[in-house]
């Protein structure tokens, strides 16, 4: 690599065309070439907490920017990431290294837009202009060369008329893809679960035809260079895909790749059809190649990659078995492990790595909220190599260590989630995450032409572990050890008014045990917890008339601890709580 350019060189001695100047610039560009393979900076000495296979090294260029999404990279090195929300200094924030010892020394937040949804996501460069996103705006920046914050006004490329919000707001995300041709591409998520007339309504039919499917539920085909757009303005490119958030332009063969969020919680909405464990594996996260006209089958179909097939959903007569007309629809290349929340996609075009890296595809799995009793899965990079339009192997783990827990009981456990991937002009690979917004820069130090099993072994094993492998439904089921926590948590904080066995006092405070205010609506229960209760109360006939008071001091996952305890003891016989409906009811108050 040191010498590639003599050959050149020889070449323009024999034919007497060398000049001073043009051996100065050609010398100039070989020494260039040799700098970025050469001299990248060192790594930190834990990799930043990363494991990595064999050769390569992670440093940390920002350690807590705000809570991180997806992020682009400039030829000069800077870098741009989009926050999740807009706050008083702005939603994006620009980082530069200037003594180029991997660590960011100028960190400027940028991008005081206002828009009342503003849930980030999208941050990328094209043609010179930085695009950045939030629930309902796509904004670009021209950049200036040299200048780290852009000066130019933010001009609005696209609209959102907030349609969402007619039906309820889930899936709102923005993630932005561009093509060689002038287009850019942005889905829009379903507003809902499985297109229910009221949303996610145990036992509740879907909806057919699915009206969210004229304006939700696809990917839309808008003109990058074109200000005001709205979504009419744009063409629909392809449906039946109920979430993405991470989606990429694959410019080794001209594609739109995109990944799949997959419905949620299935035993909760059809207990008589699923069991705990199929409702922490399933549905498939879907990796899709996805061309114009492509339907991949939401709200009607869900793939199990344990089935190899599409399956009816059971809001529309199935019960995870029945394939239907399935195999009519998109299939996706890959089905990973449900709940994993892919939140990134990105196909590596550079030459730092090995050459087995190039045109493959690297996805950040942001890992999953709603599989307990299971242990929550997900938290890692993976890599999927391809070539020619196709993976040509199986996935690999690529990165892991970001929770920095072995088992992860609640999400909240994680002490990082990987979010954004993005490429740096010398070939490493950036990663953000989404809890203090950590970034990560990753680079190969070793020798490509060495790169192998050897060195991808450890990676391989790294699929054993709690975060990674199918859970075994009966050894990895983490529901004593959550009712032990809740029962510490219930005798601490609840066992004084409400007994040790759960029948109350007889004259204050009403008994847990076999009470519909305990088994019924989580809701309810959850808002029970947080903003406490008095006045009048019959349980079970009795009147009551005591006081409790909010206990919105807890931390989310000991209310589900405590919620899913007396859901699940004292005779009861409901299911437990998770930290992610504790945290939906907080987002509603």
């Amino acid at each position: 690599m040191k010498y590639f350019f003599l050959p050149l060189f020889r070449i323009l001695v024999r034919t007497k065309r060398l000049t001073v100047t043009a051996a100065v610039l050609l010398l100039s560009i070989g020494f260039i070439r040799y700098d970025t393979v050469n001299k990248l900076p060192k790594g930190d000495p834990d990799n930043g907490g990363l494991v990595l296979p064999g050769g390569f090294e992670a440093v940390v260029v920002a350690d807590s920017v705000g809570s991180a999404r997806h992020l682009a990279v400039n030829q000069n090195g800077d870098i741009y990431v989009k926050l999740r929300s807009v706050g008083p200094k702005g939603g994006s924030v620009a980082l530069r290294d200037t003594d180029h010892d991997g660590k960011a020394d100028i960190v400027q937040n940028f991008g005081n837009y206002t828009d009342p949804g503003s849930y980030g996501t999208a941050m990328r460069i094209h043609n010179d202009y930085i695009y950045y996103s939030t629930a309902g705006v796509v904004f670009r920046n021209k950049l200036t060369p040299g200048k780290l914050i852009p000066e130019s006004e933010a001009e609005v490329i696209l609209t959102d008329d907030y349609k969402n919000k007619v039906h309820g707001s889930e899936h709102i995300a923005k993630p932005l893809a561009f093509d060689n041709d002038g287009h850019m591409y942005v889905p829009f998520g379903a507003p809902g679960d499985v297109c229910q007339a009221q949303n996610r309504v145990p036992g509740m039919a879907g909806q057919d035809p699915c009206p969210q499917l004229e304006e939700h539920g696809g990917v839309w085909q808008f003109d990058a260079n074109k200000p005001g757009q709205l979504q009419s303005d744009g063409k629909k490119y392809a449906t039946g895909i109920r979430s993405i958030v991470a989606m990429d332009w694959n410019k080794s063969d001209n594609t739109l790749y995109a990944l799949q969020h997959g419905r949620d919680n299935l035993v909760r909405t059809w207990p008589d059809l699923y069991n705990n464990w199929q409702s922490a594996v399933l549905p498939s996260e879907e990796f899709l190649r996805v061309k114009e006209g492509s339907n991949a089958g939401w709200p009607y179909y869900y793939y199990d990659h344990m089935q190899g097939k599409k399956l009816l959903n059971p809001e529309y007569g199935g019960d995870g078995k029945k394939a239907g007309k399935g195999a009519e629809f998109e299939q996706p290349i890959i089905g990973f492990p449900g709940h994993w929340a892919p939140n990134d996609l990105h196909f590596y075009q550079g030459d730092q790595f090995p050459a087995r890296y190039k045109n493959g595809a690297f996805i950040a799995f942001h890992g999953s909220t709603i599989r307990a009793p299971y242990p929550q899965a997900g938290y890692f990079v993976c890599f999927v190599p391809f070539k020619n339009g196709a993976p040509s192997g199986p996935w690999e783990v690529f990165a892991d260590g970001f929770a920095r827990v072995d088992t992860i009981i609640n999400t909240a456990d994680a002490k990082a989630r990987p979010m954004g991937i993005a490429m740096g002009p010398d070939g490493s690979l950036y990663i953000t995450e989404s809890v203090k917004g950590k970034i990560w820069r990753i680079m190969y130090k070793g020798d490509r032409n060495k790169f192998g099993k050897a060195q991808l072994a450890a990676m391989e094993k790294r699929k054993e572990r709690t975060n990674i492998k199918t859970p075994d439904i009966v050894k990895d089921n983490l529901e004593k050890k959550i009712l032990a926590a809740g029962e510490q948590a219930y005798k601490l904080y609840c066992g004084a008014c409400h007994q040790g066995d759960g029948k109350g006092d007889g004259s204050r405070f009403p008994p847990l045990a076999g009470s519909e205010r305990v088994t019924g609506d989580k809701r309810k229960l959850i808002e029970v917890i947080l903003k406490g209760l008095s006045g009048p109360l019959t349980v079970k006939g009795v009147e009551y008339n005591g006081v409790m008071p909010a206990h919105d001091f807890l931390k989310n996952e000991e209310i589900a601890q405590i919620l899913t305890y007396i859901r699940m003891s004292f005779g009861n016989t409901a299911s437990g709580v998770s930290v992610g409906e504790v945290i939906r009811v907080k987002k509603a108050q």
